[in-house]
């Protein structure tokens, strides 16, 4: 038995996306860390199952690159919602989550704006360990670094405000404050520079697969953490290693939105799901 799945990617942030409509499909850690290895599987950042839902037009789970199963994934979520509609001929679609549903509609040639919810900014919502105002909490693990500000985007980060993204020191202290005992959950760890009140610079250390060329969460958190420090405006264009995403906090309802390109790679089928020799 085999299932089907597309290599995509969000910005060079890339998946390998599998149809589960008709069965289960359960891979262990070390299955999942197997089929992203780049040398000796399909190779990905995260590898994304897409299933029925009841909830919405979809359902979708998130393995990243260590195996480990986490909540959200903006980029892949983009990814499902344009194939999605390909699919449907539909120009809006939903799609169920472990953080909730997630909207998805075109905004052009293989363009696709994501309504990513309200951000989570209490302590409880990342989480922390303990209480902190989140605007700009207390991390001592670099010199380089300090009062980094944390968002919940239905997954945890926390967003380093550099004077100069190209010298942060993204691989160096990214493992460390990714498994901070501050954060049960771990966290990705953004590294974003102001270039202006509509311009962010960022790169981002992300939990359980390292540096991206693209983290479509970690754009959104970065951009709501910079407006609460009032250092950008609502709506940003967010520079990434792998290109732009266009990100928005709306004041009227609280919402994200972040709006980007997808590409397609390839098509494939993978076997099912067992025991690795």
């Amino acid at each position: 038995m085999t299932f089907p799945f597309v290599k995509m990617n969000g910005l060079g942030n890339d998946f390998v996306i599998v149809a589960a409509d008709h069965r289960p499909f359960e891979p262990s850690v070390a299955w999942a860390r197997a089929t992203a290895n780049r040398e000796q599987g399909i190779g990905c950042d995260q590898l994304i199952a897409v299933s029925a839902s009841e909830r919405a037009d979809a359902a979708m789970r998130i393995w990243n690159a260590d195996g480990g199963e986490v909540e959200a994934c903006g980029n892949a979520a983009r990814c499902v919602g344009w194939l999605m509609m390909e699919a449907t001929g539909r120009d809006r679609v939903e799609i169920e989550t472990s953080a909730g549903i997630l909207r998805a509609r075109r905004a052009g040639i293989q363009m696709v704006t994501l309504d990513m919810g309200e951000p989570g900014l209490d302590w409880r919502d990342i989480p922390l360990a303990w209480e902190m105002d989140t605007r700009e909490i207390y991390l001592a693990v670099d010199p380089r670094l300090r009062s980094p500000g944390c968002v919940s985007m239905g997954n945890p980060h926390v967003v380093f405000f550099v004077p100069d993204v190209e010298t942060a020191p993204v691989n160096e202290a990214g493992p460390a404050i990714e498994k901070h005992w501050l954060f049960p959950r771990r966290a990705n760890v953004g590294f974003a520079q102001i270039k202006g009140p509509h311009n962010i610079r960022l790169k981002v250390w992300e939990r359980g697969v390292g540096q991206t060329l693209a983290c479509g969460t970690g754009a959104c958190a970065a951009l709501v953490a910079a407006h609460r420090r009032g250092l950008c405006e609502r709506k940003a264009v967010l520079e990434l290693d792998g290109g732009e995403l266009s990100v928005e906090w709306r004041a009227e309802d609280n919402h994200v939105l972040m709006t980007g390109p997808v590409a397609v790679e390839f098509n494939g089928r993978m076997p099912e799901p067992g025991p690795l020799p």
